[in-house]
């Protein structure tokens, strides 16, 4: 017969892990949600209707599986855990639409990428979230919407705008696939065991209207908030000595290191210009459009600047 839990009961879902042999390990931030209410909420946010398929990441022992797999939705669930991943086959034998991928996320995901579903869930390990969030974005795997659970402070970077204090090229880099809200906010009485902190859950909805993101985009945005309390001024101007040749390449050809100085300051003043940001500023206060603008501003930049030649002074 197939086992079934009550996934509402710590006292149950503790009694099918002792009868296996199996524990709860710290190291994958293993909590399961025990609050019916919110894991129901969390189904009705993501909006996938009967027939569609979505990916699952942190299963656990199947509590938000079985309502997604009762409504008819399919779910290919990644679980790292080995014993988890038994207990999933069990419960879950003969379920129309469920697929199992054992193994780290991390590294599983992009096997079943040609097969992207419009749908993406999960009540997130805590070590992965932001890591495997920014991953997808960074590879191309954008779901039309997300539902996830994450540490309150990963949520609020996740949703956070220009100016806000949370916000961070993590907020940047969501921002430009997603519109991203906090749904709700989880006190960890909802989980078992409860953990530490607050979580909450967060829904990613595919933006629509963002521009190809220009080359720089990504390296860009990293670069500005790498000094948080520096101008980008001075963080560009950091950036741009990375991407010109080396100041030995200029010596090696006669060109004085003064040379490649007043190269740089014309690629950084043309950036601004183009772009239409206040040097003066810093990363924090800038939204998306200017980081967009900015990027493609400093590719006409390079694109356009001359090389010096031989001798040549600035």
């Amino acid at each position: 017969m197939t086992p079934s839990i009550d996934y509402d009961s710590p006292v149950a879902l503790r009694s099918f892990l002792e009868e296996r042999g199996m524990g709860m390990q710290k190291k994958f931030g293993q909590n399961f949600l025990i609050n019916r209410g919110a894991r129901e909420r969390l189904v009705d946010a993501l909006g996938a209707p009967a027939g569609s398929r979505t990916w699952e990441v942190g299963p656990g022992l199947g509590a938000m599986t079985s309502i997604l797999l009762d409504r008819g939705i399919g779910v290919t669930a990644f679980e790292i855990d080995r014993g988890f991943s038994v207990a999933l086959r069990e419960l879950f034998a003969g379920a129309g639409g469920f697929r199992l991928i054992e193994g780290d996320a991390l590294k599983t995901w992009r096997a079943e990428l040609p097969s992207l579903p419009p749908y993406f869930f999960g009540n997130l390990p805590y070590n992965i979230a932001a890591t495997l969030l920014a991953t997808f974005v960074e590879e191309g795997a954008i779901f039309d919407r997300a539902v996830v659970t994450v540490q309150k402070e990963v949520a609020k970077r996740m949703a956070a705008k220009a100016g806000d204090e949370d916000y961070s090229s993590f907020s940047v880099l969501c921002a430009s696939a997603y519109r991203t809200s906090v749904l709700m906010t989880l006190k960890p009485g909802s989980f078992y065991p409860p953990p530490n902190v607050d979580s909450a859950a967060v829904v990613m909805e595919r933006a629509v209207g963002i521009p190809p993101q220009p080359r720089l985009f990504r390296p860009l945005v990293r670069a500005l908030f790498s000094s948080r309390r520096k101008t980008v001024r001075h963080n560009l101007d950091a950036f741009a000595a990375s991407l010109l040749p080396a100041p030995a390449g200029y010596a090696a050809s006669g060109v004085s290191l003064a040379a490649f100085t007043a190269r740089k300051a014309r690629v950084v003043d043309e950036s601004f210009a183009l772009a239409r940001v206040d040097p003066g500023l810093r990363a924090e206060v800038l939204d998306l459009e200017a980081f967009y603008r900015l990027a493609s501003s400093l590719e006409e930049a390079l694109a356009s600047g001359r090389e010096p030649g031989p001798k040549e002074t600035p």
